[in-house]
């Protein structure tokens, strides 16, 4: 061991008599756990990017290093002291002007966790001994030429891939890795800096972990990821072993993330409640605030602050509390000094935009934004497989399954922060009829000429929500307004009617029932136009992507009773 590394007491004696004296008072037992309890390490500037510090490479100062609890920063050598806490997970905050490594498994390489007796016996491994407290983090400059400026920052948002099998796994790889990597324009590397998986990386089956992770390291850049409900150690005996699984393959559960365009957040906000009934709930433990506390103490006001978590903080069931109130309001508390905020959650396996205000402990200067994301394994991988053999697996409120893009522009000295968002469907045909990646349309392909006009256009505009506008026309005629409805999908409908007319199995699960969904619009299709072919346009006004449109059609014939 490192002279640096001996411990405070011994580095103080001076001369090899002092030493000797230290040495010799101290049991081989007591020398052993001396050895394994190392406080220290250093963040050094990896000049030819091998991961490994060599002779020369200097430390970089001021960085900022956690375990989960405690935040320190690097002295003028690069040097962090740490206290060494079995079941917790060091990591480097990576700093905005500073890339990582990536593990030979596609991760970045910016934790390790600490694990120096075994814990729990757990069915899926927990995390194994490991560690002895020293360990050294890589950086390196994150752009060729560190004065360059940084652009716009483009972050792959996945909510819910959750494959029950490696059946599910396979279809994540074609439903939407490969497609992704085959529209980039980078070959073999997807057309973003950043990739988030926004929890239920797997549905309970933790032996999944590897191939998940060896599909999603294709697309070759940072990804990071979020435990969900289904990624918890079930047999653990309570909340603070509930993730070892989930941390031996991917690190830290809560921690942050800098880009020179935003800072990322990323909080486990799964509750684990064995034995009781709901057996998780919403919420931050003690430790997660002391670390938010420290950390936002510091963070930039004037950039964007993204807060990732799985379980989302509004109540789906009014009055029903599926994330600790409490908790809410004093994290929406500590979030109040920023001048921009987004939440991103999931869960819901739907797609909506909620924007707190007091009701739910936000006192704001305006809305706080969460964006509650749609899931990239939509409808739990259900519903009737297309003739790749791959199923349609619609969300219950409509939406497609797939991926949202957020785009956060370069920051420029005193402007305010800004983001942008959009939905991407997963291997949307270019000819698709009545389906873009904004809209999806429903209405019946024939009416009678001059009957009742109350039969609906559906429109389901997926990130759309109160405020937008959505407007339709007929055959190149004047835009008429849509009405907002709050009702089930009849696309999803239609196809639960499907299911249980059906004699046979149409798909190995079918397509979870219809709900609500938020963001659906209707008008009546007029009747007293000619008999023939009808062209049917609908454009909504999206507050970050402008207007969108989708078409389709309908027919009039002519009938006697």
């Amino acid at each position: 061991m490192m002279a640096s590394n001996l411990p405070r007491a011994t580095r103080a004696l001076s001369g090899l008599a002092g030493l000797t004296v230290l040495l010799a008072s101290l049991s081989p037992t007591a020398l052993q756990a001396r050895a394994h309890d190392c406080a220290e390490g250093y963040v050094y500037l990896d000049a030819d990017r091998d991961g490994h510090r060599d002779p020369g490479e200097a430390g970089v100062a001021g960085v900022k290093v956690s375990d989960g609890v405690a935040i320190v920063e690097t002295d003028a050598e690069g040097r962090y002291r740490l206290p060494a806490v079995d079941g917790r997970s060091r990591f480097v905050i990576k700093p905005p002007d500073h890339a990582v490594p990536m593990r030979s498994n596609g991760l970045p390489d910016y934790w390790d966790n600490l694990q120096r007796r075994p814990g729990p016996a757990l069915k899926y491994g927990g995390v194994p001994v490991a560690g002895d407290g020293c360990r050294d983090f890589a950086l390196w400059p994150a752009r060729d030429g560190a004065a360059a400026p940084a652009g716009a920052l483009d972050v792959l948002v996945f909510g819910d891939p959750q494959p029950k099998s490696r059946i599910d796994v396979d279809y994540y790889r074609r439903d939407i890795v490969e497609p992704l990597l085959a529209a980039s324009t980078t070959p073999g590397r997807a057309d973003a800096a950043l990739g988030i998986s926004l929890g239920d990386i797997v549905n309970d089956d933790l032996s999944l972990y590897p191939a998940m992770n060896a599909v999603t390291a294709r697309m070759g850049i940072p990804w990071l990821h979020v435990p969900g409900n289904h990624d918890l150690d079930f047999d653990a005996a309570d909340d603070a072993a509930s993730l070892s699984t989930f941390r031996h393959h991917f690190g830290p559960d809560s921690f942050a993330w800098e880009e020179p365009q935003a800072s990322f957040v990323v909080l486990d906000d799964v509750v684990y409640r064995p034995g009781q009934s709901p057996r998780y709930i919403g919420g931050l433990r003690e430790s997660q605030f002391e670390f938010l506390r420290q950390y936002l103490a510091g963070a930039r006001r004037d950039r964007l602050l993204v807060i990732a978590v799985h379980i989302p903080f509004f109540d789906p069931v009014p009055g029903q509390e599926s994330f600790r109130r409490a908790d809410r309001e004093r994290l929406f508390a500590m979030l109040e000094p920023f001048a921009q905020v987004l939440l991103l959650s999931a869960h819901s396996h739907m797609q909506q935009h909620v924007w707190h205000g007091p009701d739910s402990g936000w006192h704001g200067a305006k809305p706080l934004h969460e964006y509650n994301v749609g899931a990239t394994c939509g409808s739990f991988w259900s519903g009737v497989k297309d003739a790749q053999g791959i199923p349609d697996t619609t969300m219950r409120d409509g939406t497609p399954n797939g991926y949202a893009r957020l785009r956060v522009p370069a920051h420029e000295p005193g402007g305010r922060p800004g983001y942008a968002l959009r939905w991407k469907v997963a291997r949307l045909p270019a000819d698709s009829e009545g389906m873009t990646d904004a809209i999806a349309l429903h209405a019946p392909k024939v009416l009678r000429r001059g009957a009742w006009p109350g039969y609906g256009l559906y429109a389901n505009v997926f990130m759309g929500d109160a405020g937008t506008r959505v407007e339709f026309r007929i055959d190149d005629g004047e835009w008429q307004p849509m009405r907002r409805v709050l009702r089930p999908d009849p696309r999803v409908l239609a196809e639960n009617a499907a299911d249980d007319a059906a004699e046979a199995l149409r798909g190995y699960d079918r397509q979870s029932d219809a709900e609500i969904s938020s963001h659906l619009w209707r008008a009546s299709l007029p009747t007293d136009l000619d008999a023939g072919e009808h062209r049917v346009e609908v454009r909504a006004f999206d507050r970050w992507q402008g207007e969108q449109r989708a078409s389709t059609g309908y027919r009039l014939d002519e009938a006697r009773p």
